[in-house]
């Protein structure tokens, strides 16, 4: 099978969360015998051992609504005139950002696509990772109808992302315009969320949840476990309250007890130390280090069921002692109390962490079966499997 592949991002070095999951998809789409052509919408076509990088056809228009969208997030949001027709949760920029990428951006793509699909006519589909489908409408039914080939688009922000949600406030509302219906399917992290989809004219949708790189996100020795609760992430965005139930309180009631955090604009932390980032392989060496290492899920995908993150996967794959706020579907990855624990309250996370920080033997189980789970279910070649079974379908 041969696959050209549109993605938001393929350089790290950018403001993209999805971007390392999408570097483990296609390394596990190589591994199973896939050939991928990859062309990113945001930024440099960075090429790999495992895909053939394919030049970005509207790189300066796209660096530019970047650095637009960027600006205006910065300034204080105001809502449409209540005498003009605007999509939900849309303002004056969104719209004009839109309007702007479609006169500028969609015909450029449109005619890369066409010139790959001609030049290599052995192309069975063409996938969208999470770029604005609102940017682009019309691009999708072209390729549909000359080609008759599958166009299918995988968005991995869900529910974060649908209209309902608003999206974050750092990012692109990529649904506002958009039609769904051009697409032969829809695939989501969320299993809740495909019937959200459904609902907004997806003709198709399929669940496919993130998962890890066991290779990548492999345990590594190390000197001492010297941090005893440790998070790694960024924002408080629908997550704040249990950033303050989980660390900030805690980290004050237990004073003895060493917390750290690796990550920005997560607010009063309490008595948590912030780490520097120095490198991937050295926030891999603070998850090891940690005895505790904590989950907290933004309340958007924790509300609709089994809505996948990449945080619980990699943490599981590093064989870490896991403790998660409430989340639900989490039990379709792991198997709490087993495999993971869940923490309801601050007073419950507090006697959580007593009671593993005086108890090695179940904190090492609890993340050797994590890391277990991870290699039986959860790696992204297996992912790449039931990505490719999805795509079968409409072969």
């Amino acid at each position: 099978m041969k696959l050209l592949v549109v993605l938001s991002s393929l350089d790290l070095s950018q403001p993209f969360s999805a971007t390392p999951a999408w570097w483990q998809l296609l390394k596990g789409l190589y591994e199973i015998g896939i050939e991928v052509i990859a062309m990113p919408y945001q930024g440099l076509a960075i090429e790999s051992l495992w895909w053939r990088a394919a030049a970005n056809p509207a790189r300066w228009q796209g660096d530019m609504f970047k650095s637009l969208r960027d600006l205006v997030r910065a300034l204080p949001r105001r809502p449409p005139p209540a005498n003009d027709t605007y999509a939900p949760g849309e303002t004056i920029s969104d719209r004009a950002v839109r309007h702007s990428a479609r006169l500028l951006v969609a015909p450029q793509w449109r005619r890369q696509l066409e010139r790959h699909l001609q030049r290599e006519a052995d192309i069975d589909a063409v996938l969208f990772f999470t770029v604005p489908l609102n940017h682009l409408k019309g691009v999708p039914g072209y390729i549909c109808n000359k080609f008759d080939i599958p166009v299918i688009y995988y968005d991995g922000d869900v529910p974060a992302s649908l209209p309902n949600m608003k999206g974050f406030a750092s990012g692109f509302r990529i649904y506002q315009g958009a039609d769904l219906s051009e697409y032969t399917a829809f695939i989501c992290n969320s299993t809740g969320g495909a019937a959200l989809l459904s609902k907004l004219g997806a003709k198709n949708a399929h669940t496919l949840w993130y998962g890890a790189d066991p290779d990548v996100f492999s345990p590594v020795t190390v000197a001492a476990q010297d941090i005893d609760v440790m998070f790694y992430g960024h924002g408080r965005e629908y997550r704040g309250e249990w950033i303050d139930s989980m660390i900030t309180g805690p980290s004050r009631a237990l004073p003895n007890a060493h917390f750290a955090v690796r990550g920005t604009k997560l607010g009063d932390l309490g008595n948590a130390r912030l780490l520097p980032y120095l490198s991937f392989s050295k926030l891999r060496e603070y998850v090891c280090r940690s005895k505790i290492n904590l989950c907290i899920t933004r309340g958007a995908h924790a509300s609709v069921f089994a809505s996948s993150s990449s945080r619980p996967f990699e943490l599981g794959a590093l064989g870490a002692c896991i403790v998660a706020n409430p989340y639900q579907g989490i039990e379709e990855w792991f198997e709490p109390e087993k495999e993971l624990i869940i923490a309801r309250s601050s007073e419950e996370a507090l006697d959580r962490y007593r009671r593993l920080l005086k108890h090695d033997g179940e904190r090492q189980a609890i993340g050797r079966a994590a890391r277990e789970r991870v290699l039986k279910q959860h790696t992204f070649r297996q992912r790449a499997r039931e990505l490719v079974a999805i795509v079968n379908q409409y072969l």
